[in-house]
């Protein structure tokens, strides 16, 4: 499975369209298929396979880049990480990754995109909506198929949530809710997962456990994080962002506490 981008420039309206969640923004993405191609990142294997492969993207909303002229390739199998300050890029880019993965990736959404009404099987089981007849998803609205019940059930047991099955989603706290919305990604069981700062409400004892959940999941992972320390702990490469920029893009054990410095240094 390969996504490649091949148009030139490509104008729309999204509903989750950038920094500030500015809705009405347009959304403007340009590609110079002529660029070098990301000089920076690691060497690659000749047979390797590439899932993504940017060259030279840049993404705007309202003619502001929020990413520029960024060249990335990931490969199938390859668990990667996004870091750098607020602002620098990472949820753009993702949002770009998740809109060329198609019908085979799945998105942790940074708000959870939950439907609070409505329990946390329900909530889990609609990452897979589209995978089902309308009337089976009416049907398990009202009464859950068993089927599907067996096969949340153990998602739910690895995000101890077991007890919560059917409980509103609106009724828990927010590390539950974020739980819930990690549950419903790896429902989905789609070859690339992608997920925005999905272990930010959950406690650290937790967290380390639910990223190697997310890890498992799919056979290739990219996750933005604030969480510096856990990332480097549970990433094997590290793409770090900073002014809609590609910093450096190194395998976790080379980053040291000088790049680091350097990447969350203060403006001005």
């Amino acid at each position: 499975m390969s996504f490649h981008r091949r148009r030139q420039q490509h104008v729309c309206s999204h509903p989750e369209n950038g920094p500030g969640d500015r809705h009405s923004s347009k959304v403007t993405v340009t590609v110079d298929p002529t660029g070098a191609g990301g000089a920076n990142r690691p060497a690659c294997a000749a047979n390797a396979r590439a899932v993504f492969e940017l060259r030279n993207v840049t993404v705007a909303y309202d003619e502001v880049p929020a990413i520029e002229r960024v060249s990335l390739r990931i490969e199938e199998g390859e668990k990667v990480v996004l870091i750098g300050p607020s602002g620098a890029g990472k949820s753009t880019l993702l949002r770009h990754l998740y809109e060329l993965s198609g019908e085979q990736g799945a998105l942790i959404h940074q708000d959870y995109s939950l439907i609070p009404q409505l329990s946390v099987f329900h909530n889990v089981y609609a990452g897979r909506l589209d995978q089902h007849t309308a009337w089976r998803n009416f049907r398990t609205l009202l009464r859950p198929d068993l089927r599907d019940m067996h096969t949340v059930q153990p998602i739910l047991e690895a995000l101890d949530l077991q007890d919560k099955t059917h409980e509103r989603v609106q009724a828990l706290s927010g590390g539950r809710q974020q739980r819930v919305a990690v549950g419903r990604a790896v429902y989905r069981d789609g070859q690339v997962l992608l997920g925005d700062e999905p272990v930010s409400a959950i406690d650290p004892h937790q967290a380390g456990r639910v990223l190697e959940l997310i890890k498992g999941s799919a056979a290739t992972v990219v996750l933005a994080m604030h969480d510096v320390q856990l990332a480097l702990e549970h990433f094997s490469r590290v793409v770090a962002l900073r002014d809609g920029q590609i910093t450096f893009d190194l395998p976790a054990a080379q980053v040291d506490r000088n790049m680091l410095s350097h990447l969350y240094r203060a403006e001005g």
